[in-house]
């Protein structure tokens, strides 16, 4: 069957990450699929990196080996500290790890601050696993790396010779873990407040017409959250979903616009227009499925975990491929219009 390049929006939360892992690793394995943008944010950011060195290094298993020397080394990482039960502040359910309340998981945020000048330890394990030069050189695909500009809490995107380990630690910093990520004299904080991930450089910047969103944050939950530690979690993962939701409501909004005043938009003078009216939309979802496997079994290792998410990511892709590819070039499998002017 003809292949088909597709664009890729990687969505952040934490440890999730290594749910998109899954399903980027799936999608290497299959020949018809070949990436043209990618577009991150967080661990979305993370993910997106160690795709673009390790394909310019060794193609597909280059792309497949760097992604899982990544994973390896965050679960590493996490052995002697655990300082990722906080970082995962924008994942489902880890708001309250085992045996780690709030309270601690705060505590934990305060000891790196002051009790290790505000190390970060992504910065390790990004400079261990990926070859940032290799990232810059890839021709494989465009990559677009989204921080929040902290005074003026706008968006930046990082793009080409611009994406370096600080950038990409910019994008994964979490405030509360962590002191901003300074780059040219400006402070930088995790690009998930602002857009998680940003839809914009795929629609403006992308010849690209089949994008495919990797959601690891649920499109909807079906119950409501009763206790305070619910609550919490509920909105913190409104407010890093969030930034997504506003993005693909504009871009509804404007195909909704084209729509209602019979715009002829392949005659349209705006390359915006044009491409907001022929974008097919895919989407890739971890789903409230997630939930069940957001904190590790008892006694089991961080890597085994890891892994879990991994192969849920695999399978998800695995149904999606399977229920979707031949609707790649021909037609979006998600009703942007349907679900968020419509409803």
């Amino acid at each position: 069957m003809k292949s088909r390049r597709v664009d890729l929006a990687l969505q952040g939360g934490g440890t999730h990450g290594a749910f998109t892992w899954g399903v980027l690793d799936r999608l290497l394995v299959d020949q018809r699929i070949r990436f043209g943008a990618v577009s991150g944010s967080s661990a979305g950011a993370m993910n997106a990196v160690a795709l673009a060195a390790g394909w310019t290094a060794g193609g597909r298993a280059g792309a497949r080996e760097t992604l899982r020397r990544l994973w390896s080394r965050v679960a590493d990482s996490l052995q002697p500290t655990r300082w990722a039960d906080a970082w995962l502040l924008g994942a489902p359910g880890r708001l309250e790890p085992p045996n780690l309340p709030f309270r601690a998981a705060w505590d934990m945020a305060q000891s790196w601050w002051l009790g290790a000048n505000g190390a970060n330890p992504m910065r390790t394990v990004l400079a261990e696993t990926i070859d940032f030069e290799l990232v810059r050189r890839c021709t494989e695909m465009q990559l677009f790396v989204g921080a929040t500009h902290v005074r003026s809490g706008r968006l930046r995107i990082f793009r080409g010779a611009q994406i370096g380990l600080d950038a990409v630690l910019a994008s994964a910093c979490l405030p509360v873990l962590f002191p901003a990520v300074e780059i040219d004299g400006e402070a930088y904080w995790d690009g998930g407040y602002m857009a998680n991930p940003s839809l914009v450089p795929l629609l403006m910047e992308s010849p690209q017409l089949d994008l495919v969103l990797v959601q690891v944050h649920p499109s909807q939950r079906d119950s409501v959250p009763g206790t305070p530690m619910q609550i919490l979690e509920r909105i913190n993962e409104i407010s890093f979903h969030g930034a997504l939701v506003k993005e693909l409501r504009s871009f509804a909004l404007l195909r909704q616009m084209v729509l209602d005043e019979g715009i002829d938009a392949a005659q349209a003078r705006s390359p915006l227009l044009r491409k907001a009216a022929a974008l097919r939309l895919h989407r890739i979802e971890g789903g409230a499925g997630l939930d069940r496997i957001a904190n590790p079994a008892l006694l089991q290792t961080s890597w085994h975990h890891l892994l879990e998410l991994h192969r849920a990511g695999h399978a998800a892709a695995e149904r999606w491929l399977d229920e979707h590819f031949a609707h790649l070039g021909r037609r979006g499998t998600v009703d942007v219009v349907a679900e968020f002017v419509r409803d």
